[in-house]
């Protein structure tokens, strides 16, 4: 419009350039003379935007209401107008105002919450850093069902990634819920270059991790800090900020999990059971050796887009960064936790958590201070360090052992108690249920279960005595007679009146 208006202001508009502009444009001449019209008028270049039904911050909150649903706000505001005699939008006018003033983004929020609302964000992309510069670490449960010991269990993966190269540094896998054990010994694992473990490896500059309390944990905190590795936590929530360790989780489970059996995220049949229950599940050692497999298959297999078409072995290898490492000895010891606490070796060894622990390097030491460090949920084993010096003395191990048959026959009670417990309160659950009978009307709930005389007396007994037991007080009842021949008690001597005997002469003492 700026070009016609130039044009019509030096006399030189043709019916030619309003033809071109319309062709252009897509519209007809009709309306393209219409513009400038307009603009001779009012000097307005730009269209005049057209009145229209837009979102308010009310219909914003009734549609978080409803959930995001537009016609149950649709209906609200047809109620409203027939109550007051206003006049409403159509649905379909309603619709357009939501689609235009609400982002997808949001709506997608109001329907489904924050979660679905980040699915429409953009996010940064770092710039991809050198070797070693930054790692992230990351807790992911394995949704496959394990063998561990006749139990199914689903395992957890700690793993270690490179942010430059996109590989796997290390990894651990605990049969259980992970903790900062299965953080050390990932990160044991991820530093070392020695085989079956690297390369990639080596000391990073800094970590980047969650709020989990393992991370956080001062274990964790000090073995890095000696490290002189720097720990970045990230705020709550936001995995977007460690996406390279997110991709390795999402990877493992298209690429990986989904090819198990046991595979919890399988396909279901119409009544949401699995398809094949009585599959047989993986031992744990085998889940381990196949996960290790494909952490191999990752690091050397594998090319990467992201990567220029090479595997993230590659480009580790190709990157001329210096590396930092640290010696195997020296490696296995300051990933451990330390006790924080002085103590000496006595002629019974050296005490923790009320335990002995002994060495054949312990003789001739009675009365040596030391400390010592652990790992984490390892009680069987202590390193033994000097508390002046801080020299290795050696490895002190668990007096008084129980057997592995013992502590195996200790878990089967365990369970066996575990599942008494269990049983117990299924049926006292059961029995406290509560069932009503179904209605068509608003009406006071009628409950339907049935219970005979004989039944509610003995119950009802049963509690009662279960309050006299409570409320019993044993030392009320008086205590038997002593039986004979008991040599009982001389009782004491009551104490005489020293002035009641000076006035009777003595005869009471006599």
């Amino acid at each position: 419009m700026r070009r016609l208006m130039a044009l019509d202001g030096e006399g030189r508009l043709t019916t030619d350039d309003v033809r071109l502009t319309a062709d252009g444009l897509a519209v007809s001449q009709r309306t393209v003379w219409r513009w400038i019209e307009r603009a001779r008028s009012s000097a307005e270049l730009n269209a005049v935007a057209r009145d229209h039904f837009v979102v308010t911050d009310l219909l914003r909150e009734r549609l978080a209401f409803w959930r995001g649903n537009v016609s149950a706000v649709h209906r609200e505001l047809v109620d409203e107008a027939r109550r007051t005699g206003a006049v409403t939008v159509s649905r379909q006018t309603l619709q357009r105002a939501v689609e235009r003033d609400v982002l997808r983004g949001d709506r997608a929020g109001l329907r489904d919450g924050e979660h679905a609302r980040r699915g429409h964000d953009v996010f940064l992309q770092r710039p991809r850093p050198h070797r070693n510069e930054a790692w992230e670490s990351d807790h992911v449960e394995a949704p496959v069902e394990v063998d561990v010991e006749g139990r199914l269990v689903k395992p957890w993966v700690t793993w270690f990634v490179d942010v430059g190269t996109n590989a796997v540094c290390g990894t651990a896998v605990t049969p259980g819920v992970p903790s900062r054990e299965s953080i050390l010994a990932a990160l044991r694992a991820a530093i070392t270059l020695e085989a079956p473990y690297g390369p990639p490896g080596g000391l990073p500059e800094r970590v980047r991790i969650d709020r989990g309390k393992d991370f956080l944990s001062d274990t964790v905190r000090s073995v890095l800090a000696g490290f002189a590795v720097r720990v970045v936590r990230l705020p709550a929530y936001t995995p977007h900020l460690k996406g390279t360790v997110e991709t390795v989780n999402g990877a493992a489970a298209q690429m990986f999990f989904a090819g198990l059996p046991r595979y919890t995220g399988a396909q279901k049949l119409a009544n949401g059971r699995s398809i094949d229950p009585d599959a047989p599940a993986l031992t744990f050692e085998a889940f381990v050796t196949e996960l290790l497999g494909w952490v191999r298959w990752w690091n050397t297999e594998h090319p990467m887009p992201v990567l220029e078409g090479v595997t993230p072995l590659q480009a580790w290898l190709d990157d001329p960064t210096p590396l930092t490492t640290v010696p195997t000895g020296d490696l296995r010891l300051l990933t451990l936790e330390d006790d924080g606490r002085t103590r000496k070796i006595t002629t019974k060894g050296v005490s923790w958590r009320a335990r002995q622990y002994v060495a054949a390097w312990m003789t001739g030491q009675v009365g040596r201070q030391v400390r010592l460090r652990h790992m984490p949920h390892h009680d069987h084993e202590v390193e033994v360090f000097d508390a002046s010096t801080g020299e290795h003395l050696g490895a002190a191990t668990l007096a008084d052992m129980a057997s592995s048959e013992q502590i195996g026959e200790l878990r089967r009670t365990r369970e066996a108690r575990r599942r008494q417990l269990q049983a117990d309160l299924r049926k006292a659950e059961k029995a406290r249920r509560i069932r009503y009978a179904a209605v068509t009307t608003a009406v006071p709930p009628q409950p339907i279960s049935t219970v005979t005389v004989a039944q509610a007396t003995a119950e009802l007994s049963d509690a009662d005595d279960q309050q006299l037991q409570a409320v019993a007080r044993p030392l009320l009842v008086p205590l038997r007679p002593p039986a004979p021949g008991w040599v009982l008690p001389r009782p004491p001597r009551e104490k005489t009146n020293r002035a009641f005997d000076e006035d009777s002469g003595g005869e009471e003492r006599r």
